[in-house]
């Protein structure tokens, strides 16, 4: 299972940096047009908090996305990392913020910034099945994450990605937490009882 792991994260990696510049852009601004179907996973939510993330490298940018969901209602939220082994955190976030430069490349509200709880979550990834599996970076953060939260309320969790990053099997160990939905420059698609 680690060694398909591996492999896998290798040929998505791959798949994504040799994804042309204008390729990428395009994909960011289609799933924005997507912005109403993903507030719809949480409809009995009438201004959801939506957990987002900073773009790392050749991950779709859910900047423009961002915008829309705003723009309907919603507010946001970036994670937050408060260890290792631990489940993320997540703070207030708006456009225009000022942010933390961490690890890897990835930045954080501040300190400062309220923390929430959010109802709609936006999963990066690097794989993704139509059952829901996701194949991650390997820290495990989301999958703690996702368990926690869905002790707690109902989420959504939607794994955002290129349409190319869906293959027909995600290897998976007994801790993964599943998707609930996919988001991707063609559409939303339920994976499972959400």
């Amino acid at each position: 299972m680690t060694i398909d792991k591996a492999a896998l994260r290798k040929d998505m990696i791959d798949l994504r940096e040799a994804m042309k510049p204008d390729v990428r852009s395009h994909a960011a601004g289609a799933v924005a047009a997507h912005a109403e179907a993903l507030l719809a996973t949480r409809r009995q939510v009438p201004s959801p908090v939506v957990s987002t993330y900073w773009a790392i490298g050749p991950e779709i940018d859910p900047v423009s996305l961002e915008a829309a969901l705003v723009a309907r209602g919603a507010s946001l939220a970036l994670p937050v990392m408060v260890g290792k082994g631990r489940p993320l955190v997540f703070r207030s976030y708006a456009h225009g913020d000022k942010v933390a430069a961490r690890t890897w490349g990835i930045h954080e509200p501040l300190a400062t910034a309220a923390a929430v709880q959010p109802d709609i979550l936006l999963v990066p990834l690097l794989a993704a099945d139509m059952t829901g599996a996701r194949l991650g970076y390997g820290g495990g953060f989301y999958d703690r994450t996702l368990k926690e939260l869905r002790a707690a309320k109902t989420i959504a969790a939607v794994g955002l990605c290129y349409d190319e990053q869906i293959v027909d099997e995600v290897p998976y160990l007994h801790y993964d937490e599943f998707l609930d939905y996919l988001l991707t420059p063609t559409g939303v698609t339920k994976c499972r009882d959400a």
